[in-house]
């Protein structure tokens, strides 16, 4: 009778750990993910940021996806307009980070080759304690064990309620282009 318990208790245990690898499996992450945006105006000094240490998460079992940055993380060439958009436009000292929640819309893992493959991304990106609807075309492939997704979108100031001085106004475009850069592997 022990020996049929513990080939019991042994069987169990086996499939816990069989299950539980299964779940780790599913999830890909990035901690150094690059998101660059641009908000240059012709003629004036080009407003543009890149960070570097962005955290990124993607389920490949649910096609979920999240992403973390951290505002002050973001680097400009000049050190006095990094230092205007943590103070003055994102107030980084009261709204830290910005978050995107998704999901990947038509995304199968085992589709993934070494050659790009268009995937839709359907989330919320929040900034400022204010949600904006997010939707657009992401570039993903498979290299060696890792997924690369890179895209771009497209928000505005007005999006998360930054006021532009009138004095800078003309200097900073009303569309801001975001690029992102994420290489994500398993863990």
């Amino acid at each position: 009778m022990k020996i049929k318990n513990i080939t019991t208790l042994c069987l169990i245990v086996a499939v816990i750990t069989t299950i539980s690898s299964v779940k780790a499996q599913t999830k890909y992450i990035d901690k150094k993910g690059k998101i660059t945006f641009e908000a240059s105006e012709e003629l004036f000094e080009p407003v543009k940021a890149t960070n570097e240490s962005v955290t990124v998460i993607l389920n490949i079992e649910t096609n979920e996806i999240a992403s973390l940055a951290l505002m002050k993380s973001f680097r400009f060439k000049n050190s006095l307009m990094e230092e205007h958009f943590n103070e003055n436009y994102i107030e980084s000292e009261t709204y830290p980070k910005a978050i995107f929640k998704g999901k990947l819309l038509d995304f199968k893992f085992s589709d993934l080759t070494e050659n790009d493959i268009e995937v839709t991304v359907d989330g919320k990106i929040e900034l400022r304690g204010k949600e904006k609807q997010i939707r657009t075309t992401l570039k993903t492939k498979k290299s060696d064990d890792s997924i690369i997704i890179q895209g771009s979108f497209i928000v505005t100031p007005d999006d998360f309620d930054i006021e532009i001085p009138g004095i800078v106004k003309n200097k900073i475009a009303k569309e801001i282009m975001v690029y992102l850069d994420f290489k994500l592997s398993q863990k």
